[in-house]
């Protein structure tokens, strides 16, 4: 039994499918078979409608980003999972990262070791024909070669500062700026439900439930039996809690596995003290830095909104802890749903939805909307830190399922977290300075001079606009057998009960320094060879 069809759950169960393995894929959100049966909203690569807090195919989060900074934390509800309404963002991890996770304890997870289940998992129509890469996998896998205004400005302000290019960001080669691995065919975001498990529904071995939530696991004398719904009782010999790095911790935590105190105080009875689960997670801060063109640049209806980025190393990290990524549409267009027809976006789909989506919005700042609204036709370059060393909890907050646990990014709450950010800021605003920019920006939006020249007010201005990649990654991490904040071993079972595991990036020892998609997908690719 597989709790949890996105990115890592349909890769798994495809893959122990393939083994000859029965399956019961469980999935709380809507269940379609093909691609043809995915809405349009969840379609379309060139929006993120679906990915507006409160629409039905997400789960929306309050998240505090940091002890004053409230944000909507939106997660997949469909099959697919998040795959099916992200940015389509299709990275992997470095060889560092993964070289990282080997060091701390966890060597069949290194570079080497997971190299195979990446290149199986993928059809690269760019480099599929070289070594290190796949040609014949599930998920396509190309990069936007697109004549635009603002990728070439910003591939030529790269250029003019020094950054090398780097024309594969999937070739574990060193960072520069170049186009991003995109799983887009034809202006269709293919998802991994589309990929994995539309080609494998005619199996028996396959059964796949949507609309089905779970709200605990089911342990009888030490093992997991199956789990609980609100319609009864699933059993199964194995329980895999493929349900996301929100949703995997919180079963955990409802069924009595988590730190004894926490268990206790919520009033669930405590099975396994384990201290680990949801303790210390990792993600990527990001923000926005906004400019407005001096002339209008194309927006085309189908243009992809991300189709470059560089990746580069703050002064004295050894590791490129830096990505910053120009948008090429304003988030007004990107949140378009055009798959009703609407010509209403963010702050107007809230109203068109009204109540779920409004209800979502609670935990975001009024000054944060307004301010969104104010420069709706700006664009973007995003800054994110992509190696923090601030850590996360997640906690639970009552036994009702129902409830959401409490997520606390607590960023940049490391002193190096807020220079290697304002560092990555300062970038961004010097590459809009570029002669190469120069022709495009009629000005800087939102961050004045005085302001990005003094480190204190700058990170009072990075707090006041902070946000998240939602990248979450770690809250039910793997390690070694003595170490006392993992949750699960190598092979991802989770330990003091037997028949459990959890398969998602809940299990990343560290997020990694690219965008987690790719990987999420390998993890189930992996977990199934380790089975």
């Amino acid at each position: 039994m597989v709790v949890g069809a996105g990115s890592s759950g349909c890769a798994l169960a495809a893959r122990l499918v393939d083994a000859g393995r029965r399956v019961l894929l469980l999935e709380a959100g809507a269940d379609h078979p093909t691609a043809a049966d995915f809405p349009a909203s969840l379609r379309d690569a060139a929006t993120l409608g679906a990915a507006t807090p409160g629409h039905p195919a997400n789960w929306t989060y309050t998240a505090q980003l940091a002890e004053d900074v409230s944000y909507p934390v939106v997660r997949g509800r469909v099959l697919g999972g998040s795959s099916a309404l992200n940015g389509t963002y299709f990275v992997r991890g470095t060889p560092a990262d993964f070289d990282g996770w080997a060091a701390a304890g966890n060597d069949l997870w290194s570079a080497a070791a997971v190299l195979p289940a990446f290149c199986r998992s993928e059809a690269d129509a760019d480099f599929g024909d070289r070594p290190g890469h796949g040609a014949h996998g599930p998920m396509p896998v190309r990069r936007q070669h697109l004549a635009h205004p603002v990728t070439d400005a910003f591939a030529a302000a790269c250029d003019e500062l020094g950054f090398p290019a780097e024309p594969d960001k999937n070739a574990g080669g060193p960072a520069g700026h170049g186009p991003v691995p995109l799983n887009v065919v034809d202006g269709v975001r293919v998802n991994t439900a589309m990929a994995y498990l539309a080609p494998r529904r005619a199996s028996d071995l396959l059964t796949v439930r949507g609309g089905t939530r779970v709200t605990r696991v089911v342990v009888e004398r030490g093992r997991a039996v199956g789990v609980q719904t609100p319609a009864g009782v699933l059993r199964a010999d194995e329980v895999v809690l493929a349900a996301g790095a929100v949703g995997s911790p919180h079963l955990l935590l409802l069924s009595g596995i988590g730190p004894a105190d926490q268990l206790r105080a919520a009033g669930v009875p405590v099975l396994v003290d384990a201290p680990g689960v949801g303790a210390e997670f990792s993600d990527h801060p990001d923000l926005y830095l906004t400019w407005q063109p001096s002339r209008r640049t194309p927006m085309p209806r189908d243009l992809l909104p991300l189709a470059t980025a560089l990746n580069t190393s703050a002064e004295g990290s050894g590791t490129a802890d830096l990505e910053v990524m120009p948008w090429l549409k304003p988030f007004r267009k990107v949140l378009l749903d055009r798959s009703e027809g609407s010509a209403l976006a963010g702050l107007g789909e809230a109203v068109r939805r009204s109540a779920g989506t409004l209800r979502a919005l609670r935990g975001a700042s009024l000054h944060r909307l307004l301010d969104q609204a104010r420069r709706r036709d700006d664009l973007y370059l995003a800054v994110a830190l992509q190696q923090e060393e601030s850590r996360g909890r997640l906690t639970l907050t009552s036994r009702d399922a129902l409830v959401q646990p409490r997520i606390e990014h607590r960023y940049l709450t490391e002193e190096s977290d807020r220079r290697r950010l304002r560092e990555g800021v300062r970038l961004a605003a010097e590459l809009l300075r570029t002669a190469a920019f120069a022709p495009l920006v009629a000005e800087r939006t939102g961050l004045p001079d005085e302001v990005l020249r003094d480190d204190r007010e700058l990170d009072r201005w990075t707090r006041r606009h902070l946000a998240t990649a939602i990248h979450l990654a770690g809250t039910a991490r793997m390690g070694p057998d003595g170490d006392p904040g993992a949750v699960v071993d190598q092979r991802l079972r989770v330990r003091g009960v037997e028949g459990l595991r959890v398969v998602d990036t809940s299990v990343m020892p560290q997020v990694t320094s690219r965008g987690p998609a790719a990987t999420a997908v390998m993890i189930g690719e992996r977990a199934a060879e380790l089975w």
